[in-house]
């Protein structure tokens, strides 16, 4: 007999979501199918308001707080652009206290890394200096040698705009040189100047960035890509203080009056004392 109750009144399955029996009386007293779009905007509705549908919001709010950081790119594209910004993370050599280089990184326009390498120097290493380069002697061993990296950089640098924060040390370490025109050096661009002192690049980062940078070992890739975000949110005033520079030493150099040589002078003081 229970057997035959069992199969004439089968056990109604186990309601899941509280609101889904409202949903469906809601649904036939409207009349909408399957496919109705009311159907869905109210399933949408319901699932936003469970449990589950805050567990799926965890992700898209994670990724919104990643978009926060203005150092992560928002795009893909590794082209060479015809800005770059460049830092290099040098190790000691000789006694210690001479600098070489021992990584050097690129990003393009939009941060994104264009070369990015370890260096072999020519001089042994004595000092990786980790606490801030962030190189140890493993990252050295099968890294490429200091003149096909100076090669290649000064292949992708060549004609461009150089970005980078005191670039005169990273050159240096390079043993490049690159035309003053077409440097960008955050560290001496009057806006971030104060009372005509430089500022270092993590209390720049801090202060126009809002992000915190170098706090232990230096990321080559994040302080070029620090350098280059200033560089782009100040480019088109800056390009502008660039272009007035030119055009104000052009026209100082065409003030200038025209020395006459030395040597001249010299010459025509003793013909005339010949000839008395």
């Amino acid at each position: 007999m229970e057997s035959e109750q069992k199969k004439k009144n089968p056990t109604k399955p186990l309601q899941l979501n509280p609101n889904w029996a409202q949903l469906q009386l809601q649904l036939k007293s409207n009349g909408f199918n399957k496919s109705s779009k009311f159907k869905k905007d109210l399933l949408a509705e319901t699932n936003n308001n469970s449990i589950l549908g805050k567990r799926k919001e965890r992700p898209d709010a994670e990724s919104d707080d990643s978009k926060l950081n203005p150092l992560i790119p928002n795009n893909d594209d590794c082209s060479l652009t015809d800005v770059v910004a460049m830092d290099c993370e040098m190790v000691g050599v000789g006694q210690g206290n001479k600098s070489a280089l021992g990584r050097v990184t690129l990003v393009n326009k939009w941060g994104n890394v264009i070369y990015d390498e370890f260096v072999r120097p020519v001089e042994h290493v004595v000092d990786f200096r980790t606490k801030i380069s962030g190189i140890r002697p493993r990252d050295l061993r099968k890294a490429k040698d200091f003149r096909v990296v100076q090669k290649k950089v000064a292949e992708l640098i060549d004609g461009r705009i150089l970005v980078g924060h005191a670039l005169h040390n990273d050159l240096k370490v390079l043993l490049l040189t690159h035309q003053k025109k077409d440097l960008r050096d955050t560290s001496e661009y009057q806006p971030f100047l104060k009372e005509n002192r430089r500022k270092s690049l993590q209390h720049l980062a801090a202060e126009f960035l809002g992000v915190e940078i170098q706090n232990g070992e230096h990321c080559p890739i994040q302080d070029s890509r620090a350098a280059m975000l200033l560089y782009m949110r100040n480019s088109k005033q800056w390009e502008k203080s660039v272009k007035d520079q030119i055009r104000r030493e052009l026209k100082q150099k065409k003030r200038k009056p025209k020395k006459k040589p030395r040597e001249n002078n010299a010459l025509n003081l003793n013909h005339a004392s010949a000839a008395s």
